[in-house]
């Protein structure tokens, strides 16, 4: 799997962003979405040209096909999560256009809010279960190759919160009638909270998944 280092998963993950962009245009033909996730595959390839490239040997520890289901895993469950960024950002923007009743321009061309709501829930709905089953499948990982099932890493912690931000937009939906707005604001901080997890464990908080 071409993640042995930054650089390389910095340019993986727009790829998986590309992938379900296009199945995502294929099914419902929105052609705007690309104006607000092509400026999230640029930034993430831009930052990928920034880190180092050199290619390092994977511990032997941690040669398994664990690695390749652990990492499909996760990367298309936070594309998921980048997409329903771009959804929420299209709600909120669209929203302010209603309140405003400036119903011209850029409003004829976004979705209504409640497509959008449905893409949103959808995409979390997708990006979850994926996530789900990239920690579980970490932890097996780790047990077979540690020892240990959870260290309590930098990353193992932040996905652990990244998940639990998700699962309470999931809750709020399903129990609280949570929609529209307020899911919208949720799917934005998760998606934070996940560039986080992706760049900020591995250059600020040192720990065993760091590539630096």
């Amino acid at each position: 799997m071409p993640v042995t280092n930054i650089h390389e998963a910095a340019s993986f993950f727009p790829w998986c962003i590309l992938i379900l962009f296009f199945l995502l245009e294929y099914r419902y033909k929105i052609g705007l979405l690309g104006s607000f996730i092509m400026p999230v595959v640029f930034v993430l390839m831009l930052s990928s040209s920034v880190f180092p490239r050199e290619i390092k040997e994977i511990n032997p520890l941690l040669k398994s096909y664990w690695l390749i289901i652990h990492t499909i895993l996760a990367f298309l469950g936070d594309a998921s999560f980048a997409m329903a960024f771009g959804i929420g950002i299209m709600y909120l923007l669209q929203e302010r256009y209603l309140k405003s009743k400036h119903l011209s321009g850029l409003f004829l061309r976004l979705p209504n809010l409640q497509v959008l709501d449905e893409l949103n829930y959808r995409l979390i709905s997708l990006g979850f279960p994926l996530l789900t089953l990239a920690i579980i499948t970490g932890a097996i990982w780790a047990s077979t190759a540690l020892g240990k099932y959870w260290r309590w890493d930098p990353k193992e912690v932040w996905s652990l919160v990244t998940w639990l931000i998700y699962a309470l937009v999931l809750h709020l939906r399903l129990t609280l009638g949570w929609r529209g707005r307020k899911a919208a604001v949720l799917s934005i901080i998760g998606f934070i909270l996940v560039i986080f997890t992706f760049f900020g464990v591995n250059l600020i908080l040192k720990g065993f998944h760091a590539f630096v």
